[in-house]
């Protein structure tokens, strides 16, 4: 809390804060963060202790008393999401850096949360370890692009959106063919869309 805080102090005076951070957050309480219980990050050991500490953590009541604001805490891709749902029909977000985010919005309004990203999808891997950060960088950009249009297009029957977003800061590293061939009811999105997000998730949620 006290890098929050931290954090905090640096930015303009506010009457009210939103906190995104990855895993399943439940009316501001953790239920599991994936990224935060391992050793050193991603495909490092899973600590016990950690698990232990986060699982059921109340980080919105942490960060209240901390700061002594009305916050907001959700999955850091529902905050993206926010920042650039249109508000007609069924809108997914999915998020691409570590691992992969996800979030649903209908008619604008936030669905409860499913953590998509630890659902196997091919080789025994989840969708964390398939198309996050360690696979690009052992792939290049051109075929991790190549299995970003594979994703898209297995979860499409799935959802049946009708906008899909991609964001997060890979996102900018489709290559411009893949993209073409994503489709009309696909648009990329500015990772600087989280901000505005922090804004508007307010008035978005269930």
């Amino acid at each position: 809390m006290s890098l929050i805080g931290d954090l905090a102090g640096k930015l303009p005076e506010a009457g009210r804060v939103t906190v995104g951070m990855p895993g399943m957050i439940r009316h501001g309480v953790v239920v599991a963060t994936p990224h935060y219980v391992t050793k050193a990050g991603p495909r490092t050991r899973v600590l016990p202790e950690l698990v232990d500490a986060w699982s059921g953590f109340d980080m919105r009541a942490a960060i209240e008393r901390e700061l002594g604001l009305p916050a907001l805490v959700l999955n850091d891709a529902e905050v993206h999401g926010a920042g650039v749902v249109a508000g007609a029909g069924l809108e997914l977000m999915l998020t691409f850096g570590t691992g992969l985010g996800n979030a649903i919005f209908d008619g604008g309004v936030l669905a409860p949360h499913q953590e998509l990203s630890q659902s196997p999808v091919r080789w025994g891997l989840t969708y964390d370890e398939y198309v996050g950060e360690h696979e690009r960088l052992r792939l290049g950009d051109a075929m991790w692009s190549r299995r970003i249009r594979r994703v898209v297009e297995a979860l499409r029957p799935v959802y049946l959106w009708d906008r899909l977003y991609l964001g997060g800061g890979n996102s900018r590293r489709l290559t411009p063919q893949v993209v073409e061939k994503l489709g009309d009811d696909v648009v990329i999105v500015p990772n600087s869309a989280g901000i505005i997000g922090g804004v508007r998730a307010w008035s978005l949620q269930v």
